[in-house]
C-alpha cells in the first residue's frame, strides 16, 4: 500500500508544481489538495487557502498534527527551465516548490492516509496543508489553530534530510532610523545621520548576547539594508537600516528587543515579535522516538511554521534545505519515498511510546 501511496502523492506533487501558488495566491493548489483528499474518502475542512482533516474522535487522546505548506516563493531569474513544468530527469523531480516544501507536503499526506487505515491509534491524527508560510503570513497555519484545538505534537514538514530539528531559531526584523539635521554638503552645517548610525550598526555587528543556546548557539544579528540621502549635496537627516535578528530559546523576541533598545540610540521598530524560537521539551514523547530510531536531532537556523505553532513541535522532511529558493529546484524521487517511509516509521514508533 505504501508504494502505491507514494506513487499517487508523487503525481499529486507534479500537479501542484503545474499550479502557480505564490503566497496569498494558493487557492488553486488548495483546490487540488482538497480534491485529492476527497478522492481518498477523507472529510476535508477548509478556511481560506488552508486545508485540513482530523482522524479520530476520542477527545481524551492527544492530537498529533502533520503540517506543511503549499505556497512557494517566486522563481528567480536563474531558472533554465519552466518552473511550472514538472520534469523528471536522472531520478530528480524538477519544479518550483518541489523541495520546499512539496516533498514534505505530499509525504506527510501519504503517511496520514496510511495511518488512518491502521486501526485504533493512541493519538488523534490531523493533516494540514497550509498557506503563507513563505511570508510568515497570518492567514496560514496560525489562522486555523483554534479549529484544531490543543496539539500535543506538531510535525512540521520542511526539507531536513529526514533528520529532526528539535529546536528552531526565531526571527525579528527591525526597522531602525538614526536622525540627523539636514544641511548643505558644501558647508559645515547639519548633523549627518549616516555618521550617527554607524556606532549602532557596528554594535549590531559585534554584540554577543550572553546565555547561548545549547542546540541553537548564539543570537545572530545582521544589518542587511541601509538607505540614506536624497542627493549628493544634501547632508542626510535620516539613515534607515534593517536588521535581521535570529533569536534562540534562551531569549524571547521581546527580551531581545528590550536588550537592543538599551544599547542603541536609533529608533527601533519591530515588524513583528510573534516568530519566537521553539524547542521540543526534553521530556516529550517525541524525544523518546528520536532516541529509539537513532535519529540525529539538531537546531535549525531557518524559520518555518514552527514559529507560529505555540505547541511542542519538531521539523523534519525529505529534501535538503540548501536547495530551497534556488534556480532549477528539485527533489529526488527516492527522497519522497524515504520521506513517506520515514514519517510512517516515526508515527508508528510514537504510537508505541504513547501506549
Amino acid at each position: 500500500m505504501l508504494n502505491e501511496l507514494t506513487l499517487n502523492v508523487t503525481e499529486l506533487l507534479k500537479d501542484l508544481i503545474r499550479i502557480q501558488s505564490f503566497s496569498r495566491e494558493e487557492d488553486k493548489t488548495a483546490d487540488r489538495i482538497s480534491l485529492f483528499l476527497q478522492e481518498q474518502g477523507v472529510d476535508v475542512q477548509r478556511s481560506g487557502n488552508n486545508v485540513w482533516s482530523i482522524h479520530g474522535e476520542d477527545q481524551s487522546k492527544p492530537l498529533v498534527l502533520l503540517n506543511s505548506h503549499h505556497d512557494t516563493v517566486k522563481p528567480n531569474s536563474g531558472w533554465t527551465m519552466d518552473p511550472f513544468t514538472p520534469v523528471v530527469k536522472e531520478g530528480k523531480l524538477f519544479g518550483l516548490g518541489s523541495n520546499d516544501a512539496g516533498g514534505a507536503l505530499v509525504s506527510l499526506l501519504a503517511a496520514f492516509l496510511h495511518l488512518r487505515e491502521q486501526g485504533d491509534l493512541t493519538f488523534r491524527l490531523a493533516y494540514s496543508a497550509t498557506a503563507e508560510e513563505e511570508i510568515s503570513g497570518r492567514g496560514g497555519v496560525e489562522s486555523i489553530l483554534s479549529e484544531l484545538g490543543a496539539i500535543d505534537l506538531a510535525l512540521v514538514g520542511e526539507p531536513t534530510e529526514m533528520q529532526p530539528a528539535t529546536a528552531e531559531k526565531g526571527l525579528l526584523v527591525l526597522d531602525c532610523v538614526s536622525h540627523g539635521i539636514a544641511g548643505h554638503a558644501a558647508r559645515d552645517v547639519g548633523e549627518n545621520a549616516i555618521l550617527k548610525a554607524l556606532p549602532d550598526i557596528q554594535w549590531f555587528h559585534s554584540f554577543r548576547f550572553p546565555q547561548e543556546s545549547e542546540l541553537l548557539g548564539p543570537v545572530k544579528m545582521s544589518v542587511t539594508i541601509i538607505e540614506a540621502g536624497s542627493q549628493h549635496n544634501v547632508i542626510p537627516d535620516a539613515c534607515r537600516f534593517t536588521v535581521d535578528v535570529r533569536t534562540t530559546d534562551t531569549w524571547s523576541n521581546t527580551d531581545v528587543l528590550e536588550e537592543i533598545r538599551k544599547h542603541v540610540r536609533c529608533d527601533v521598530t519591530p515588524r513583528s515579535v510573534r516568530l519566537d524560537s521553539s524547542a521540543l521539551p526534553p521530556d516529550h514523547a517525541a524525544q523518546k522516538v528520536v532516541q529509539n530510531l537513532k535519529l540525529k536531532p539538531f537546531g535549525s537556523a531557518t524559520c518555518s511554521d514552527q514559529g507560529v505553532i505555540p505547541f511542542p513541535s519538531l521539523k523534519m522532511g525529505p529534501g535538503r534545505s540548501e536547495r530551497s529558493h534556488t534556480a532549477d529546484e528539485f527533489i529526488y524521487l527516492d527522497e519522497i519515498e524515504q520521506g513517506v517511509n520515514g514519517y510512517v516509521e516515526f508515527l508508528e514508533e510514537l504510537n508505541r511510546v504513547y501506549e
